[in-house]
């Protein structure tokens, strides 16, 4: 392990046990520092930002702390894993109620799954998307490295991700779902890898593994 130190940042929102423990079973010793100091998540190797709950909750909360800065700033710098809300969060807008400007550290916007979703047959589909999905992966990366494509992973959202400049990864819920984005040192998913099993564990570990940004190319048959 070429990095000895990950943040995870606190902001009032997430499941973040199950993140620090999921990471604590991979990282071989790698320091673990659940913290929403703005120096600690800068001084750290690499950082994720979680999260689950509303959007505009998740901006306030960033924005009073001093975190929204903070996060921008790191995602220019080092390794950034961003996961659910967090990943919406990164991109420029959201429209959770009625409309939220969000990081734009990434181009593209939040929607929401509509109040009739279907799937290819016509079946009506139920909102929040919750359950396991498959991944088809877009282009190859140093997080899916030892992951099968078309994996299954973890959903919990009601709201999914179109940023079609930067997709590593979709799957299908009535809609095409952008499941994972890719963008130099930035990593995004919006399903959750501390609860999808092994292959979520893999892609942690992959990301406490990953030092720097390389060239990313679409996958070919």
């Amino acid at each position: 392990m070429s990095k000895s130190s990950v943040a995870v940042i606190d902001y009032g929102m997430g499941n973040l046990h199950s993140v620090a423990s999921a990471l604590e079973k991979v990282g071989d010793g790698v320091k673990v520092i659940v913290t929403d100091c703005p120096d600690t998540i800068l001084s750290a190797d690499r950082v994720i930002f979680p999260g689950v709950g509303a959007i505009r909750d998740c901006m306030a909360e960033l924005k009073s702390r001093g975190l929204d800065e903070v996060i921008q700033e790191v995602a220019a710098q080092k390794p950034l894993l961003g996961i659910c809300l967090g990943m919406q969060a990164l991109l420029e807008t959201s429209e959770e109620n009625g409309g939220v400007e969000c990081l734009d550290v990434l181009p593209g916007a939040v929607k929401f799954f509509g109040s009739d979703l279907r799937d290819a047959a016509g079946g009506r589909l139920k909102v929040p998307h919750m359950g396991w999905n498959n991944v088809v992966q877009a282009i190859e990366h140093p997080l899916w490295a030892g992951i099968p494509d078309a994996s299954r992973f973890y959903f919990v959202h009601s709201y999914y991700v179109d940023a079609p400049e930067f997709v590593a990864g979709s799957c299908d819920y009535g809609v095409q779902v952008h499941a994972a984005l890719a963008c130099d040192n930035v990593f995004a998913v919006q399903f959750h890898p501390e609860k999808s099993g092994d292959m979520g564990l893999r892609l942690l570990s992959n990301f406490l593994n990953w030092d720097r940004p390389a060239a990313f190319f679409p996958v070919t048959d």
